[in-house]
């Protein structure tokens, strides 16, 4: 059985959430999905600030990011994230609604692995999430410090 890794979503939306967490508990994706709702928290979680001061130690294997988010928005969280040592290898997965080409062009100039736009139709979601979370919390093989537990 493969390890399962934890995933951090960052996402604003409650329905988006919802819709992620379904597909990746339906296929037994990740060992756990810690959900942040704006940019702030999601900086709070990784740096072990606030709220999240005692959280368990460990990077985690992707964090799916959400463009426009409420606080600090996605790309000024990915701007940090790849700006920090601690961070910067951790696989960042833009997931958006967006299909600005702006916003495409900023993402990879940030430094994002990838740019998804979420499927406005929910089979199509849940299918992308699916393929998203066999990909980075199955396949890929996560950088040093990640957090991997056996399944």
């Amino acid at each position: 059985m493969a390890d399962l890794k934890r995933i951090l979503l960052a996402e604003d939306s409650a329905e988006d959430t919802e819709l992620t967490l379904a597909a990746l508990a339906e296929y037994h994706l990740a060992n756990e999905v810690v959900v942040v709702r704006d940019g702030e928290q999601a900086l709070g979680y990784l740096k072990r600030q606030g709220p999240f001061k005692d959280r368990p130690e460990g990077n985690p294997a992707v964090i799916l990011l959400d463009l426009k988010m409420p606080k600090v928005d996605g790309l000024e969280v990915l701007k940090v994230i790849k700006a920090d040592e601690r961070f910067k290898r951790v696989p960042v997965v833009m997931l958006t609604s967006s299909r600005e080409e702006r916003d495409l062009a900023n993402s990879y100039d940030l430094g994002v692995n990838a740019y998804v736009v979420k499927p406005v139709n929910f089979s199509e979601f849940v299918e992308a999430v699916k393929n998203l979370g066999v990909f980075w919390a199955i396949l890929n093989e996560p950088p040093t410090g990640s957090v991997k537990k056996k399944s």
